[in-house]
């Protein structure tokens, strides 16, 4: 029973809670029992709020049903590059040590919603690469096979959510970095629309590359927390449109028979997709031609984006690390990052920004022809631990280009995607598959991704380990 609640997703642990099956402070109990016996094999935390949580539990168990919020009593993990009041901000660097004065809008959002925040997740220096390592907090294990990484940037709270230590966890998806650990540790994971989740206190994440955003077991627990979140805040850079439904309702929803158009072509060259992520693929067509839509194999045409992607990159890295405490504390190759970033000052990053926008209309023109686009989310398998020891900047960015050749392009442009669980290898690790859909239309990916979780049901497979 124990393993079977932890494992219930937000929907699940929500509907105990209000079934009165048990307390906000019981299920926290358990979580934190389950962090400390798993933990610290996983690496997955690098603050976890004990006396915090407990405390916030307790509150939310005194408080009347009527004033309580759709997350109510739910433990969730944030990101180390969000604000929580009273920790450091840390973006996965020793550099800084200045505790938060006040929560992010989104980390306040949670909690009106009845959430309890439980700690901290880890994350490589500032989101970087698509690795979870780092100099100051270690390498994160993937729950599935403690050999191999959960991807990154948001590996701490993908690895946290895939072991039971929480139903979810905030993450931020600045090059795929949602999608990227949900594909490696066998979750669901949704990249926003631009401007859909506020950034604040931060009027934007990386110029407009980054987006925040949960990782989750289920699409439901996807949609849950969004409708929770979303929503812009004053002072935003970046405002999405009004979504056609909730994301709940959505995701409860059958979608009708869409054009989906589907490719193993990565947007990015020198890239070539692995036997078994290519089958992902292609299984997942004919699985959605069964379910009654048009599907067909297509060319994207892509753009390259590379020209709007590396300038954004780089500033977004200049912005966070000029602001911390220590800028000498930094591991030397985030320096060596930022001193190759010189020329991205703000001239060049308003012309990247605009780049983008153009990058974004020759993007779109797939959408003229199909409603969904189908792709991998990956371009391999989960990768072994350590692809970060010893490298540069430049063989650090190489090892990354098969994680983000099908996911950048989408933060370039803002359009909202999705990394869909898709089986397992013989060896038992996750295999996923993208879904990518018109901007503002976040709906139509999560009532098509609830159809094939439908069809195909993932969220109850858990890891052999921990």
């Amino acid at each position: 029973m124990t393993d079977d609640l932890a494992y219930a997703g937000v929907a699940g642990q929500a509907a105990a809670i209000r079934a009165g099956d048990v307390s906000a402070r019981e299920l926290t109990g358990l979580l934190l029992a389950r962090i400390e016996q798993h933990g610290g094999s996983l690496n997955a935390f690098t603050v976890v709020m004990a006396e915090e949580a407990l405390a916030e539990a307790e509150r939310r168990d005194s408080t009347e049903p009527q004033d309580r919020g759709p997350l109510h009593g739910v433990p969730v993990a944030i990101k180390e590059e969000n604000d929580v009041e009273g920790r450091v901000t840390t973006f996965g660097t020793a550099a800084n040590t200045r505790p938060a004065p006040a929560d992010s809008e989104v980390v306040r959002r949670l909690r009106a919603a009845g959430a309890v925040v439980i700690g901290k997740t880890n994350m490589p220096e500032f989101g970087l690469f698509p690795f979870t390592e780092s100099t100051a907090h270690g390498s994160t294990r993937n729950p599935w096979s403690a050999e191999h990484s959960p991807g990154g940037s948001s590996g701490g709270s993908a690895a946290a959510v895939a072991a039971g230590l929480v139903p979810a966890a905030l993450g931020g998806d600045g090059g795929g970095s949602i999608r990227i650990p949900a594909a490696c540790c066998g979750l669901f994971g949704l990249k926003p629309t631009r401007g859909r989740v506020s950034t604040s206190p931060h009027p934007h994440l990386w110029w407009g590359l980054g987006v925040l955003g949960p990782l989750t077991r289920s699409v439901m627990d996807c949609a849950l927390v969004h409708d929770a979140i979303r929503g812009p805040a004053e002072g935003d850079m970046f405002r999405a449109g009004e979504p056609a439904t909730s994301f709940t309702a959505a995701a409860a929803a059958e979608p009708p028979r869409l054009r989906i158009g589907w490719s193993t072509k990565p947007a990015a060259l020198g890239v070539r997709p692995a036997p078994e992520v290519v089958k992902a693929v292609t299984d997942t067509a004919a699985l959605l031609a069964q379910l009654g839509h048009h599907v067909e194999e297509i060319d994207p045409h892509y753009p390259d984006p590379t020209a709007a992607f590396v300038p954004q990159w780089f500033a977004g890295l200049r912005t966070e690390a000029f602001a911390m405490d220590d800028y000498g504390r930094l591991e030397r190759r985030t320096r060596e990052t930022v001193r190759l970033g010189a020329w991205a000052r703000p001239g060049v990053t308003r012309w990247a920004m605009a780049q983008g926008e153009r990058t974004a209309a020759r993007a779109n023109r797939v959408f003229e022809h199909v409603d969904v686009l189908l792709t991998p989310t990956i371009a391999g398998l989960p990768p072994r631990t350590g692809r970060l020891s010893g490298t540069g900047t430049v063989r650090a960015a190489l090892r990354a280009m098969p994680m983000i050749a099908y996911c950048a392009l989408w933060n370039v442009t803002g359009n909202p995607a999705a990394s869909v669980p898709a089986g397992f290898t013989d060896d038992r690790l996750p295999l996923a598959v993208q879904l990518v859909g018109r901007r503002d239309d976040e709906t139509t990916l999560l009532s098509l991704a609830a159809q094939l979780e439908t069809a195909r049901p993932w969220a109850g497979h858990t890891p052999l380990a921990p």
